[in-house]
């Protein structure tokens, strides 16, 4: 691993001649051609930071939520945030996969002139996100009380989290239909636009959650209102977009109508989105069983505040690993290999870089962090020590993140999903389930930076075996021309 860091390092990063695009102002029309000829480094800052925006205001959303729930609910209400966000995203999660899958197809079609094969992939995913999302919220409406059970709605958790399960549910269309839009924005080089359906509703909760929460003193009901709302307000940001001829793609009767071929290769990307949050959300019944079991409400609470924190901190490498998506797809489609070496350096090198700087600084500030969301003395004091141990490996999450993102953006499903499940799936939860034997509570925090390093060498093995036999023969770039 240490050779491959090496390699990374003595590559050039020349990220000073992209800064100012981000600021550059955009054409109504986006041109998905500018992932094929800018350089890299320029394009990644350029697909990454508005990603990275969006996610950093999505994480200030789940913060600030968990801070209002936290100081005018209670403990009690961080466990039932706790206990329902996994099941509603899981549920959502469907777009997420159609979205991830679909704009793989997208990004590669773009890159080989095949336009027709893009806008029927983007009706395809439009028909099947809504048909397949409300079927399942009436599912959530039919089965909740089983369903927040299994998910460690025990105890004194149960009642308000069916209050915030409830009205939460309502908004699930929105936000499935919004991570759908947002994966075909970034795929045709719409960072921006991508960026700002992130941070609407984010913005939007932060303004509704203190009138809900304490003007009208709706307690949890006003935080899940809030939340719902706020997802419906990115639905109506992305449906004007689409049909504003802002986007390079069309919708239409014609590209809507279901077709085999691309539905089949959807699920096979999307599924191993669909696969990964579906192991989250196991995770997250085995997490929330152990810690009830071993930590009653407290530590559900506990991890509910690490869980806001690694949402935040991880924004910047989250961000980079969504702006890696569509370059790496459009530039395999192409056929140029170099450039695809070339992302896969500079992602991990500034993933890396910037999750040890994150990492440093959880260290550091960790009971400062903690009192933002709570003035319990038992969370106080329990929670700054779990959250440096959850940490503990931060530095390498880049390695798994990249890894697993390049063989989804290249349509190799099947090694995308291995990736993808390593650290939840093969690692993370039977670590859950065994370590608590032997060390109690502890046993759980100490559970995730063993999986971090396993899951990154894994990935690290894979990652490197393919740029040594498939990218191995750089290709003639197109030379860049400045638009100016």
């Amino acid at each position: 691993m240490a050779s491959f860091y090496k390699t990374i390092l003595t590559t050039p990063f020349q990220l000073k001649s992209g800064i100012f695009v981000l600021f550059s102002m955009s054409t109504p029309k986006q041109s998905s051609l500018e992932l094929g000829v800018l350089p890299i480094p320029r394009l990644l800052i350029k697909m990454a930071v508005p990603a990275s925006i969006g996610i950093l205001v999505m994480s200030i959303y789940f913060i600030v939520d968990t801070i209002f729930v936290g100081q005018f609910v209670g403990p009690l209400g961080i466990a039932a945030i706790t206990v329902v966000m996994p099941i509603s995203f899981l549920i959502s999660s469907i777009g997420m996969a159609i979205g991830v899958g679909g704009s793989s197809i997208i990004s590669r079609a773009l890159g080989s002139g095949e336009k027709e094969k893009a806008f029927h992939t983007f009706g395809n995913m439009a028909a099947i996100v809504l048909v397949l999302v409300i079927a399942v919220v009436l599912a959530g409406f039919l089965f909740t009380i089983p369903i927040l059970k299994l998910f460690g709605g025990q105890g004194d958790i149960l009642a308000p989290a069916k209050t915030y399960f409830n009205i939460l549910l309502l908004g699930v269309p929105g936000l499935a239909w919004s991570m759908m839009s947002n994966n075909v924005m970034r795929a045709e080089g719409a960072p921006k636009m991508a960026m700002l359906s992130m941070m609407i509703p984010a913005v939007a909760n932060i303004i509704l959650d203190p009138i809900f929460i304490i003007v009208f003193d709706w307690g949890m009901a006003g935080a899940a209102w809030a939340t719902t709302l706020s997802y419906y307000m990115s639905a109506g940001f992305t449906w004007w977009y689409f049909f504003s001829g802002r986007s390079e793609l069309r919708l239409n009767k014609k590209y809507i109508q279901l077709e085999g071929t691309i539905l089949r290769e959807i699920a096979a990307i999307g599924g191993v989105t669909l696969a990964r949050q579906g192991t989250i959300s196991i995770l997250a019944i085995v997490l929330n069983h152990s810690l009830f079991q071993y930590g009653n409400e407290e530590a559900v609470a506990v991890y509910g505040i690490i869980s806001r924190i690694m949402m935040f901190a991880n924004f910047p490498v989250l961000g980079i690993t969504q702006g890696f998506l569509p370059i790496a797809g459009y530039n395999y489609g192409a056929g140029s290999v170099q450039r695809v070496r070339d992302t896969i350096n500079y992602s991990l090198l500034s993933g890396s870089g910037i999750a040890i700087i994150l990492f440093s600084g959880i260290l550091l500030f960790a009971t400062p962090i903690v009192s933002l969301f709570t003035y319990d003395k038992g969370l106080l004091t329990t929670t700054p020590p779990a959250l440096k141990l959850v940490f503990l490996a931060t530095p390498l999450i880049s390695i798994q993140l990249i890894g697993s993102a390049y063989f989804q953006a290249i349509g190799k499903a099947f090694p995308a999903l291995m990736l993808t499940m390593s650290k939840q799936g093969f690692f993370l939860i039977p670590l859950v389930l065994i370590l608590p034997l032997y060390f109690k509570l502890d046993g759980i925090w100490y559970a995730f930076p063993i999986a971090d390093v396993l899951a990154a060498s894994v990935t690290y093995f894979w990652l490197r075996r393919e740029m040594r036999l498939n990218l191995k023969e750089p290709v003639m770039q197109p030379t860049y021309s400045s638009p100016e």
